[in-house]
């Protein structure tokens, strides 16, 4: 006699349905996820058995659900995009204050320089009229 036969010989009858009959029962429905419908760009063909359906459909529900997160990738790189060109905008804004101040800062060294020769050419003039002035001095002073 076989294990199972064994097993089926001393089990009561009616505890072996109870097993059979709970096993067979349908899960409850709250525990299983409502699918989402399928994309609108598949649709079954004639003749395809329930199990290929199943898992034509598994399929493509996995292959769309990659799609929009591919999508929602997608979504965030155009946020960042729209942040890099803000960002772009204000380096260029920036560059052109920077240009302004170069050229202040460009006027203001030339000014400097401007002065300075100034000030140089006026100390060499008072020099040369007060060598000028020596001699004129002493000149006079040897004549008299």
């Amino acid at each position: 006699m076989s294990v199972s036969a064994e097993v089926l010989a001393r089990a009561p009858l009616e505890q072996l349905q109870s097993e059979v009959d709970t096993m067979s029962s349908p899960r409850p429905r709250s525990n299983i996820r409502p699918l989402s419908p399928m994309p609108d760009y598949v649709e079954h063909r004639n003749g395809v058995n329930e199990v290929g359906m199943l898992s034509a459909e598994a399929v493509v529900r996995e292959y769309e659900a990659a799609v929009k997160e591919i999508e929602a990738l997608g979504t965030e790189l155009q946020l960042a995009a729209k942040n890099c060109e803000v960002m772009v905008a204000g380096v260029h804004d920036m560059i052109a204050e920077i240009k302004e101040f170069a050229a202040g800062y460009r006027d203001q060294g030339k000014r400097f320089f401007l002065q300075i020769e100034a000030v140089s050419l006026m100390t060499t003039e008072v020099r040369n009229t007060c060598e000028a002035l020596k001699k004129k001095i002493a000149t006079d002073t040897l004549s008299n």
